[in-house]
């Protein structure tokens, strides 16, 4: 099959279909994050509503082993491992997305990881009846390599399939899902539905659902062309998979680009972590997915929503209530996360993350105040619910959902997967730190741990408004171009081979040689 010659016409009726969401590319973005990014938010949220039955359940099987109660501070220690071995899995899913994605693809790691998810969900549906607590935990640990490895190849897998104009919006698609997950665990986790003595098992055990529905109809859909072409050398297959995603049968201008970014990194090859961490020319593309992610997880995300019942209470609502109030906040975190979907391409990345951590450190700063007064103002705990939901607002327009995107952007196809196993540790880590520091902040520092945060936030922005870049609307090669300026560092291009591209009479036989050179 030859490429066809006439450029300027190709790229002239490229930019309409080219830029359309096809139903293709939607279905296969609703699956992919309802089959994985929809599990990671559930699994963070799961746990919480059932907790006081679980722990009972802990204790009720010690006793009948031992014959007498679990001691206190044990089954505080089993309890904390509950809640902390799933971040931790989390870090250890981000150490295998880079051999994982390199050599079983990226559709193909989604389909792999469904396993994980299946056996978890069995484990732990099934615990209670098995009469056995350990498998709640070691199942903790496999959902947390199963969200490890989702929270970072969904993003890639949809970057990678998007066109350029769309890339932003269907890029924050995972993260909302993530955030339905999480509302979906709050509902059900209600103690008139599945939160009570006798539902927490289904609870817990029904996560397996979206993986078996993504086991079952992902394979119908194509795997990530740059994959197929930069990596498995395999044009055919690639255009193929292009021409279904965008609708139309002309895709030779993003074949070139393709090719353009192939030739720009061959001498590199793929790289692994240690050459990433010491390649002058991604320095700050890596140095700026260390800052975003650290940022995302340390900006106090999980200390608000730890403040929110008190927050609420102390405004006056009966406790009995305050669990609908989290649904409701929940509610807020999906509603402002889809805004994110429909405005990050009219307004950009840099946009939507300045605003985000901005709205984030205000209102980190602000509660502070709210929280040490409200036992002298009245009106100083409304103010604290009204922090609350800006800093959730915003969170969820950018500083939960754009740091992913940003990865995907930054990196071309040969350091993708080391820049996602990176920046996925670093998500991981720091959340199982916060995790594990917070409430010790908490009780040292009291309301004033916000300040913490907010300095974070504050750091993080200025980061962000001095060095990173915007991408919107940019095809891959073109963002290596700027940030190649910052590293101080040229980028390389063979013209005449990329002409040949188009113009070689040798056709599929001239290309063929020019991708093998550079995998």
């Amino acid at each position: 099959m030859q490429l066809k010659g006439e450029t300027q016409e190709s790229s002239g009726c490229n930019e309409g279909p080219k830029g359309k969401m096809t139903l293709l590319l939607a279905l296969v973005a609703l699956i992919s994050a309802f089959g994985s990014s929809f599990q990671y938010g559930y699994n963070v949220s799961v746990i919480n509503s059932p907790a006081p039955f679980m722990q009972e359940f802990y204790n009720r099987t010690y006793l009948n082993r031992n014959g007498v109660p679990m001691d206190s501070g044990f089954q505080t220690l089993l309890w904390s491992l509950t809640v902390s071995m799933f971040p931790l899995g989390g870090f250890f899913g981000s150490l295998m997305v880079w051999p994982m994605v390199n050599n079983c693809g990226r559709k193909g790691t989604l389909l792999i990881n469904n396993l994980f998810s299946i056996v978890a969900a069995i484990l732990m549906g099934t615990s209670e009846a098995a009469k056995t607590f350990e498998v709640i935990i070691l199942s903790r640990v496999i959902m947390g390599i199963y969200a490890g490895l989702a929270s970072n190849v969904v993003p890639m897998f949809l970057g990678e399939l998007s066109p350029k104009n769309l890339r932003g919006a269907i890029g924050v698609i995972p993260q909302l899902f993530i955030t339905v997950g999480i509302l979906v665990a709050q509902i059900l986790g209600l103690d008139i539905i599945l939160g009570n003595a006798t539902g927490w098992p289904i609870l817990l055990g029904i996560t397996g659902i979206p993986s078996l529905v993504q086991l079952l109809t992902l394979p119908f859909f194509p795997e990530s062309p740059r994959y197929l072409l930069l990596q498995k050398g395999d044009e055919e297959q690639a255009r193929r998979a292009l021409q279904k995603l965008r609708g139309w049968d002309d895709v030779d201008d993003e074949l070139k680009e393709m090719l353009q970014e192939d030739r720009s990194e061959k001498e590199e090859g793929q790289f692994t972590v240690f050459s990433l961490c010491t390649f002058r020319g991604l320095r700050w593309q890596l140095i700026s997915i260390i800052i975003m992610m650290m940022g995302q997880q340390l900006s106090g995300v999980n200390g608000v929503f730890y403040y929110a019942d008190r927050i609420f209470q102390s405004a006056g609502v009966d406790s009995n209530s305050v669990q609908y109030v989290t649904v409701s906040i929940g509610a807020i975190n999906v509603v402002m996360t889809l805004v994110a979907v429909f405005i990050v391409e009219s307004l950009g990345r840099r946009i939507l993350l300045l605003a985000g951590f901005g709205f984030c450190c205000v209102s980190c700063a602000v509660l502070t105040l709210a929280l040490n007064l409200q036992n002298m103002v009245h009106w100083m705990s409304y103010l604290s619910i009204v922090c609350v939901i800006v800093y959730i607002i915003g969170h969820a327009i950018g500083a939960s959902p754009i740091p992913f995107v940003m990865i995907t952007e930054m990196f071309l196809q040969s350091s993708r997967p080391a820049a996602f196993m990176v920046g996925g540790s670093v998500h991981w880590l720091s959340n199982f730190t916060v995790g594990l520091v917070f409430l010790y902040m908490e009780a040292g520092l009291g309301p004033y741990s916000f300040l913490i945060f907010c300095a974070i936030c504050l750091a993080t922005m200025v980061y962000i408004f001095f060095i990173v870049p915007e991408t919107k609307n940019k095809t891959f090669m073109e963002i290596s171009r700027i940030m190649a300026k910052r590293n101080k560092v040229e980028i390389e291009e063979d013209k005449e081979e990329l002409e040949d591209f188009h113009t070689a009479p040798g056709g599929q036989a001239e290309q063929k040689e020019i991708f093998s050179s550079g995998l």
